[in-house]
């Protein structure tokens, strides 16, 4: 499960599009507004976790690759150009450099990141036809966007492999330079004499050495940067026609016409009423908590977080059961389908 991750197979996704784009709503808005270290550590923690569930072991790479640069560059941006606070580090030509500006610059960026985290998860959980379904009547044009931008980053990075596959096939681009990865090749299968006839001997010789030659050497830098241009040039040209394509498929389909009607199978149940009754009251719990600032702390003159007394750890709770809500629905799934699987 957490190696190829859930994806479409989650048990929170088959719940009705409103409900998974309540859930996120609140979650991500919460969040914005927690700079509590307790809340900091619940949501990303949380946002880990379902996003690996649902994207696989893949995601902790791309979630990092993010998370550290965000992470320190914001932190050496507030400390550079906010010098507020009591507690003086050091002092760095003339300025003060105070553990006040480093906290918030900290909390600020772990926030930022597990709004990130939580976006990777709502990628895979809200597809394109949910957020179709769910602004085609109201704002047909906000839920076209909303589709395509969720979905170019994957999308971009899909023809960027296939170009650059292109590429290394017809002989550019690959760790050999343009050419001599596919010359080597003909040249050792391909020898042939005066005559046209290859000679086995010879072709039976040159396999023998081959693996005796040395690998061949990287391309030059310069060279690897023209032909990366040239893959980035292809790629835009390539997403702009077919921008343009589905912009004449969605007029010449009638999309965003009064009247018109589209096929769906979703269905509000019982079952997502309840669903959305539970979320929604873990919210109200959640942003009562927020207006009465117990999920703030105060970072000058000097780091003070909001303790966690009776209000605070019942709006955690309330937060924690408010996020870990789909991390149980797809544990408690995936150990009734093993169950099935044993059972059968």
């Amino acid at each position: 499960m957490f190696r190829e991750g859930l994806g479409e197979r989650s048990a929170f996704g088959e719940y009705h599009p409103a409900v998974n784009l309540t859930y996120y709503i609140l979650a991500i808005g919460i969040t914005v507004f927690s700079l509590s270290p307790w809340f900091l550590v619940a949501t990303f923690l949380l946002a880990w976790v379902y996003s690996v569930m649902l994207r696989g072991t893949s995601a902790v790479r791309m979630n990092l690759v993010f998370i550290l640069w965000i992470i320190v560059l914001m932190a050496l941006i507030n400390v550079f150009f906010t010098h507020q606070g009591e507690t003086v580090l050091c002092y760095l030509h003339g300025n003060r450099i105070t553990a006040e500006a480093l906290i918030y610059g900290l909390s600020a960026a772990v926030m930022l990141s597990a709004v990130l985290v939580w976006f990777t998860s709502f990628n895979a959980i809200m597809t394109a036809e949910k957020l179709i379904y769910i602004f085609g009547r109201a704002a047909p044009v906000l839920g076209l966007t909303l589709s395509m931008i969720f979905r170019y980053i994957p999308l971009l990075k899909d023809r960027y492999g296939e170009i650059r596959m292109g590429q290394m096939c017809m002989g550019r681009g690959g760790p050999a330079g343009p050419g001599e990865g596919a010359g080597a090749a003909r040249g050792i299968g391909e020898e042939a004499d005066g005559s046209g006839v290859v000679s086995a001997q010879r072709t039976g010789d040159a396999a023998e050495d081959a693996p005796s030659r040395k690998t061949p050497r990287k391309a030059p830098f310069l060279q690897r940067l023209r032909q990366g241009g040239k893959n980035v040039s292809v790629l835009i040209s390539w997403s702009l026609e077919s921008s343009i394509e589905n912009a004449d498929s969605m007029e010449a389909r009638g999309y965003g016409l009064k009247g018109r009607t589209s096929f769906h199978l979703y269905r509000f149940t019982g079952r997502d009423a309840l669903m959305e009754t539970w979320l929604c009251a873990l919210g109200a719990a959640c942003i009562a908590g927020c207006a009465l600032g117990k999920t703030g702390a105060f970072f000058y003159p000097r780091y003070v977080p909001h303790p966690l007394d009776g209000g605070a750890a019942l709006t955690l709770v309330a937060f924690v059961c408010l996020l870990a809500t789909p991390v149980f629905l797809d544990l408690l799934g995936e150990i009734k389908w093993k169950r099935s699987d044993l059972t059968t």
